[in-house]
């Protein structure tokens, strides 16, 4: 079927107040996930969007002492198939699962 591609960029900065290490440099990177191009699909795509606005999708972490930028707390699908076990479809829980967190 037809694939909704989200591809997200976050750029590298300095943390702010509430995140581990304030004022530190942190890492950005390109980011990309998938929902099928559906109504329940084109709804989680919308309710994801709303997520990244609020800053809800990303979170600073350290990782061998550099921080940079991961997912946050909101599943997302990173590949297209491969199913549960490589992140990705078929997956006949997700649309569900993402829906409950949003």
């Amino acid at each position: 079927g037809a694939v909704l591609r989200l591809l997200l960029k976050m750029l590298s900065s300095c943390s702010k107040v509430g995140d581990p290490h304030p004022g530190q440099p942190y890492k950005g990177g390109d980011f990309c996930a998938f929902l099928p191009d559906n109504r329940d699909g084109q709804k989680i795509a919308m309710l994801l969007r709303k997520a990244f606005v609020h800053g809800l999708t990303f979170q600073i972490k350290s990782c061998n002492g550099e921080e940079k930028v991961t997912w946050g707390l909101i599943p997302h699908k990173t590949s297209w198939d491969g199913g549960r076990a490589r992140n990705g479809y078929p997956d006949s829980q997700y649309l569900r699962e993402v829906c409950r967190v949003l």
